[in-house]
């Protein structure tokens, strides 16, 4: 093997993984901070209601960022908001180990909650600025592989900290996490945004570029599609507690039979999606997502509605529904990002701030509702994957209309040449 071509597969192995490495950061931010609560509630004087406040303004500061993390990058570049953000990040995490009060802990919370997302938006903008058709799904692909594993991995080390250490520990571990990070962003992360290419700040520009993005049908029905996906599986995330302990009658320590079992379908869907990129078309890839899908949502109903809960058959149908899911999630966020080839860091804050409304609708509204009834809980994920269903229908119907030879760099169609036609 030539050197060139080695430098090549070596530069992009370290870019998978710092790209991989920016999804983690979100879940370990949650999941490894929520086995500290009852040491807070000492250590802090605080109450369960008021820890939870930690967690819910964390997540409205990470949803207004959301809408910021893609257009700051469109104008000042992909690199400079990574290295911002991951800095913020990190001395955020310094300070919520040092906090005294409450007051002090809510405030370092929400810093990490504006800052925790640029690396993960900015990512998708950077695959797609860099590579194109069959190598960026390859590529997003087995970044989602790795994100796979954060929501598996993150509750055991949230688990061994709080066994061996006290509740600063896992600020520590987020501020040393976040500071490799910054280190191998600043040694390995490439500037794929050169400055003539960069849009304005300016307030007119800035509206001009979301009107043009949030004005496009296509646009909403691919985010949409995304979102529905997600939010079915973030369904039974979301009602982990009931789901494991009320439904299945199982402990609490036992919540791995629900995780590990969907993450493995997350991991090996997107492995089968990096397989298939230079072989299927991304119509065709998110069909054979849907099919997968579909497939597991008719045995859970079946399952739920004729059986008895239990260990493993209640949870191989959201296995089987995590994989259909991520073996079409690579296609469909790359035909969005597509759509605005100088506004990609905006489509990904978009995209992403959407999936992120739903899936805080999906966690505080539906959860609550099906979560402690299996058959309920079937319905709810139905419902969920088909509104994403149809909403993907409905664009492949009327914008997706390239020939499948060209599906890898599909545009969809303009309102003015659908009147042509």
């Amino acid at each position: 093997m030539s050197p060139p071509v080695e430098n090549h597969k070596s530069e992009k192995s370290r870019l998978t993984l710092l790209l991989g490495s920016y999804t983690m950061l979100g879940p370990f931010s949650i999941s490894t901070y929520m086995p500290f609560f009852p040491a807070l509630m000492v250590s802090l004087g605080a109450t369960q209601a008021q820890l939870q406040q930690t967690l819910s303004i964390y997540m409205a500061a990470f949803g207004f960022m959301m809408l910021l993390h893609g257009p700051l990058s469109d104008a000042f570049g992909r690199r400079t908001v990574v290295l911002v953000g991951l800095s913020v990040y990190l001395a955020a995490s310094i300070a919520g180990a040092l906090s005294t009060s409450l007051a002090l802990l809510m405030l370092f919370r929400t810093l990490q909650g504006l800052s925790v997302g640029a690396g993960s938006v900015v990512g998708r903008a950077v695959i797609r600025d860099r590579l194109e058709g069959a190598e960026a799904q390859r590529l997003l692909s087995q970044v989602t592989m790795i994100f796979g594993l954060a929501p598996a991995i993150a509750p055991v080390f949230g688990g061994w900290l709080q066994k061996w250490f006290s509740w600063p520990s896992v600020f520590i571990f987020l501020a040393l996490f976040s500071f490799v990070q910054l280190v191998a962003s600043f040694a390995y992360l490439p500037e794929t945004l050169p400055p003539d290419k960069r849009t304005s700040m300016r307030p007119a520009e800035l509206v001009r570029s979301y009107k043009s993005v949030l004005g496009s049908k296509p646009f909403w029905l691919l985010s949409l599609a995304l979102s529905g996906n997600f939010a079915g599986f973030f369904l039974y995330v979301s009602s982990a507690p009931w789901f494991i302990i009320d439904y299945l009658s199982l402990d609490q320590d036992q919540f791995g039979w629900l995780f590990i079992p969907a993450m493995s379908g997350v991991i090996f869907g997107s492995y089968l999606s990096g397989r298939l990129a230079k072989r299927l078309p991304r119509r065709a890839t998110v069909r054979c997502g849907y099919a997968i899908m579909f497939s597991a949502i008719a045995l859970n109903l079946a399952y739920n509605g004729f059986f008895p809960p239990d260990i493993p058959w209640a949870v191989l149908p959201v296995a089987m529904y995590t994989t259909g899911m991520s073996l079409a999630m690579p296609s469909i966020t790359l035909l969005t990002l597509d759509m605005f080839p100088g506004l990609r860091g905006m489509a990904a804050s978009m995209q992403g701030f959407i999936q992120t409304m739903v899936m805080t609708f999906t966690s505080a509204v539906l959860a609550p509702l099906l979560g402690a009834s299996g058959i309920h809980l079937a319905f709810g994920l139905f419902s969920l994957a088909l509104a994403g269903y149809l909403s993907w229908f409905i664009y492949a119907r009327h914008f997706l209309t390239a020939p499948k030879e060209q599906e890898d760099t599909i545009q969809p169609r303009s309102p003015k040449r659908r009147r042509q036609e």
